[in-house]
């Protein structure tokens, strides 16, 4: 099946973004001939769009509601995972599954996320996602308050679920059983064995760490969707440890999200060392807030605003700590990343808590940093 990574997500520089497009048609067997040298490491976050797009329809489909908001005399729809804010007040629960994938590369070095990474507490790099804010829903989530504003309380519940009522606050702030929320399970883990021409071993960021072509993995992920019976109602989320993924030799995408045939998917890596990009959860927010708000990339260029597509964490992946804010749950300090609520992206700021612009309550201007 025939992917392309979507350039409006490597949010680089630009003048490596063309670079990068260049290089694409180069990367068949990335790893075959290491004379070539790599391009300097890039923390990036991508999104795959396959030409087998994600049809609606489908049996089981994946809840979804439809709005829209008018900026300058133009009118931009949506669509986003759950129920409609509007008069609604319930709650939607997605199964999600996370499937652990241990990679065995044929050039040597086994990285498997139910490793224990020194600083848990014993627990498995699995079991902290697990218990970490994006599925515990024990945080008191404060809307607006990470950059020293006085912040909304918009309840105890997930990350996720805590962002997309702030991003509708100015309708569900009396909408107490209004929520998105995920149901998670944990799948048997599944070996992956990497071929030579498709991973090898670096240290972009001083780290040893599994350096995996995106294209060749997201082909595994098809063929697991499928032989897991997967519905299109369900989100499977797919966990690497310490691991980057490529594309044409370039590092490092730290995660990505797709879909196909009715499928929304992701992927995320899970790294141990503190500070670095792609700390514990931090890709894990990035992936499943942007799922929340552009869960099937409609095609061919996913949900429209003012400043292109509907990424709300790609604005912010550039700020310090990658856009990080900590959260102590369980013991563990969790890095979650900020993300842009929609008048970031042109919608009335009466939408949001307050009319922040972030989740965090960073001061943006719509578009300011693109989307």
């Amino acid at each position: 099946m025939k992917k392309m990574l979507d350039p409006r997500k490597l949010t680089a520089l630009a003048v490596f973004a063309t670079a990068f497009n260049c290089m694409t048609g180069l990367a068949v067997a990335q790893y075959e001939n290491d004379s070539l040298p790599d391009p300097p490491a890039i923390p990036l976050f991508a999104r795959i769009l396959n030409s087998n797009p994600a049809g609606r329809g489908v049996s089981n489909a994946l809840p979804e509601w439809n709005g829209s908001f008018t900026f300058n005399g133009s009118t931009f729809n949506y669509s986003m995972v759950g129920t409609s804010p509007f008069n609604t007040n319930v709650t939607t629960s997605i199964d999600t599954f996370i499937i652990p994938l241990k990679l065995v590369l044929k050039r040597g070095g086994t990285f498997d996320p139910n490793t224990v990474p020194a600083n848990t507490g014993g627990l498995t790099a699995i079991q902290n996602t697990v218990q970490s804010p994006m599925f515990d829903s024990s945080q008191n989530f404060v809307a607006g308050a990470g950059f020293g504003g006085q912040g909304v309380s918009v309840g105890a519940t997930q990350y996720i679920d805590a962002y997309q009522r702030a991003n509708f606050w100015g309708t569900v702030q009396n909408e107490p059983n209004y929520h998105l929320l995920l149901n998670q399970s944990v799948l048997s883990t599944v070996t992956l064995n990497v071929p030579t021409t498709k991973g090898k071993t670096g240290a972009p960021f001083g780290e040893t760490v599994a350096l995996v072509d995106i294209n060749w993995l997201d082909g595994q992920l098809h063929t697991l969707i499928t032989n897991l019976g997967i519905q299109p109602n369900q989100l499977p989320i797919f966990v690497t440890y310490k691991t980057y993924l490529t594309q044409a030799r370039q590092c490092c995408i730290g995660g990505y999200h797709s879909a196909t045939g009715g499928n929304s998917y992701m992927h995320f890596t899970y790294i141990d060392q503190p500070g670095l990009f792609s700390q514990d959860v931090s890709a894990l927010s990035h992936e499943v807030g942007e799922w929340a708000d552009d869960p099937l990339i409609n095609q061919p260029n996913g949900n429209q605003t003012p400043c292109g597509i509907l990424e709300n964490g790609d604005p912010l992946e550039r700020n310090t700590n990658f856009g990080g804010f900590p959260y102590v749950d369980h013991g563990f300090t969790f890095n979650l990343q900020d993300l842009v609520t929609l008048p970031y992206f042109g919608a009335p700021a009466s939408t949001s808590a307050n009319g922040i612009f972030t989740f965090q309550g960073q001061t943006l201007t719509v578009c300011q940093n693109g989307a």
